[in-house]
């Protein structure tokens, strides 16, 4: 069976965006269902979540300053911190895409540089969906055993990035300035977020792996649930 997997959207871009990720997610052996504010939301019907790109996260989250290019959805905030902490709690795995590798964070604790490449002088600035951005993964991480440690290629439409990790996060990989591109969980639940957008991607290999890990980790969840369910079963006819 299929591993079902939530996919959160921007209210501004999802009908574009949803059938792209839904694709990578069918892809990797799973399939998918829309969420968004207004759509019905609940970590407990399905095996794993993707947290989508689009729109910008309220400081009000993390305590941060309020830039002037901001463009927020505070409904969508609330949502998607609530579905980050319901899949942490049971368990559930979890891949935030741009905004979303940034709401995995904030939900977790961390914090957000708003005008990252202010910060990050050295780092290339790119607002395209060609992969046109170098970014250096971090040897013996979880993105690592994905997708390996050569450079990578990935597009790049963000203005903000990482700042302060959440709890239980590591950076995954950077880019040629140093800017955090991906941070991840290193025990379980599986949590990886890139700063990138794989599902534009979906011919290259090292992106489709992203999608695989998540549905692995959706499936290995999937079994591990059944194996309970069967010994409980077993217990209450005994």
């Amino acid at each position: 069976m299929r591993p079902l997997i939530g996919v959160t959207t921007s209210r501004r871009s999802g009908w574009r965006i949803f059938p792209l990720v839904a694709l990578n997610i069918w892809m990797a052996g799973g399939r998918a269902v829309r969420w968004g504010v207004g759509r019905p939301s609940d970590v407990s019907r399905v095996a794993g979540i993707v947290i989508g790109g689009g729109d910008d996260i309220s400081p009000d989250l993390y305590g941060g300053e309020l830039m002037s290019s901001a463009r927020l959805d505070p409904e969508r905030d609330a949502m998607e911190r609530r579905l980050v902490e319901a899949a942490m709690a049971e368990g559930k795995p979890v891949l935030g895409i741009c905004r979303g590798s940034q709401m995995l964070n904030v939900a977790l604790g961390g914090t957000l540089d708003q005008d990252a490449y202010a910060t990050h002088t050295d780092s290339r600035r790119y607002k395209t969906i060609l992969p046109r951005k170098t970014v250096q993964v971090m040897a013996g991480t979880r993105l690592a055993d994905l997708a390996g440690t050569a450079p990578m290629k990935v597009n790049a439409l963000h203005s903000q990035a990482v700042q302060r990790l959440g709890n239980g996060l590591r950076i995954a990989a950077r880019d040629e300035g140093g800017m955090i591109q991906a941070v991840e969980r290193d025990r379980d639940p599986w949590a990886l977020g890139v700063q990138w957008h794989p599902e534009h991607l979906f011919y290259a290999h090292r992106q489709q792996a992203i999608f695989r890990g998540l549905v692995a980790a959706a499936k290995a969840r999937m079994e591990m649930e059944s194996q309970v369910d069967a010994v409980t079963s077993e217990a209450a006819q005994a």
